[in-house]
């Protein structure tokens, strides 16, 4: 169909069912006009007579594993109810062009930008030259194509926009290029390298992962070029409980040395060992050399290895109780992740300005809201940390107290309450 068709396709209701999968029915009429208003803009940006597709990729979250992907440990991470939609079409040639709501055009000839170029770092157009690259590399038709987006995956709250962006090129490139057969794992994989190499930011793996997989997985990184991923299949809202995530409106600003100290203090302790990351190291012989360790790498970098040794054991007893469905035991494991992110990670607020300390009082007012609940729940920091969003896990029956609550702290629309949503990145028409 092309654009005009497509729209009052989707205003008819034409894909209300794959609408009420991804969000759930209270949300149909709403997506059905962000949909069709997405298709309208491309016939107005790109040609109304050209067939187009609708994608949709998910925002993630991390339930536990907080920063032990990059040093190569478990995670259990999930997808969301917010997400970055495309309509899309190929086009001749090799240009890539990409018209994101609010932001100028990308605009990438994928067949001369196969080289990173480090005055492009930080840009989204690198990420495009990136995922092109890496699906070229791996022996993957590429070619031009037209897009808009849009996306409510909210910029710097720890919900990985930058990853959405990566797994949702590589969706296209696949989908349009490729026949959909690129699998989950290997865009992500693909939009990693497109990160780390393109756009010059050292990340790990599970935020790409978790935006092209959907639902609720465990994800094992000891192999990172083939990282062993699992569906979980626990409903928090059929058991009453809602995913809150409250934006407390931090300075992002220079935040990347606190970022990229915590994986390299890991390493550092690692190399002590002839290793590169600490998933090689055996426990019992770090905690024989904590005296050595922390002359030569420093307190802080021993308190976040320990972080990482306890973090990995504490993934697979969520695994666990999830599966068993034992959510009370699941609650107090996410408050104990919270807590060594807080001591010993120390990823709650930056160094450099200790007077900022958002997530602390978000932290703070949220145990205190939760302690005179009914039943239990739980919080802690969410994502990278230092600035950003914390995650809490309220009864169905509070959760417009809590939003009240928190909202008059950090304002009107900081508390986002969110559903896991089961599929991962996928065309939608």
């Amino acid at each position: 169909m092309n654009s005009s068709e497509l729209a009052r396709h989707i205003r008819s209701g034409g894909i209300d069912s794959a609408l009420e999968r991804l969000y759930g029915p209270e949300a149909v009429s709403a997506q059905r006009d962000r949909y069709a208003a997405l298709a309208a803009e491309f016939g107005s940006r790109y040609g109304a007579d050209r067939d187009i597709a609708l994608f949709s990729v998910p925002g993630r979250s991390e339930l536990s594993g907080n920063h032990t992907d990059h040093n190569r440990g478990r995670v259990i991470a999930c997808s969301v109810d917010l997400d970055i939609i495309a309509a899309a079409a190929p086009s001749e040639g090799s240009v890539v062009r990409i018209k994101s709501e609010g932001f100028p055009e990308d605009r990438v000839d994928t067949a001369v930008a196969a080289v990173p170029d480090p005055s492009e770092f930080g840009r989204s157009s690198a990420l495009v030259a990136g995922v092109a690259e890496g699906f070229r590399e791996r022996g993957y038709a590429i070619g031009g194509l037209d897009a808009v987006t849009t996306s409510n995956v909210l910029k710097g709250s720890g919900i990985s926009s930058s990853a959405a962006f990566e797994v949702m090129t590589g969706t296209l490139f696949s989908h349009l290029y490729n026949g959909g057969s690129v699998g989950g794992t290997e865009i992500a994989l693909i939009s990693q390298y497109a990160e780390n190499r393109f756009f010059g930011k050292p990340c790990g793996l599970m935020d790409q992962m978790a935006c092209a997989a959907g639902g609720i997985i465990t994800i094992d990184f000891a192999d990172p070029a083939h990282p062993a991923s699992q569906k979980l299949d626990f409903d928090f809202s059929a058991a009453g409980y809602r995913l809150c995530l409250v934006n407390t409106g931090g300075n992002h600003a220079d935040l990347t040395p606190d970022y990229a100290a915590v994986p390299a203090e890991m390493k550092s302790v690692a190399a002590k060992f002839g290793k590169t990351a600490l998933r090689d190291v055996p426990e019992d012989a770090f905690r024989s050399c904590l005296a050595v360790l922390r002359k030569e790498c420093g307190d802080r970098a021993v308190l976040r290895a320990m972080h990482f040794f306890d973090e990995n054991r504490r993934v697979d007893l969520q695994k666990i109780t999830l599966r068993s469905g034992d959510i009370e035991t699941f609650f107090q494991l996410v408050s104990e992740s919270g807590r060594s992110s807080f001591c010993y990670l120390q990823n709650v607020y930056s160094p450099r300005d200790p007077s900022e300390q958002g997530l602390s009082l978000a932290l703070c007012v949220s145990e205190r809201f939760l302690a005179g609940c009914d039943r239990p729940g739980a919080c802690r920091v969410h994502g990278g940390g230092f600035a950003g969003t914390i995650q809490a896990f309220v009864p169905e029956e509070d959760v417009d107290a809590y939003r009240r609550e928190l909202d008059a702290v950090f304002g009107e629309g900081a508390c986002h309450v969110l559903r896991v949503r089961p599929d991962g990145a996928c065309r939608v028409f």
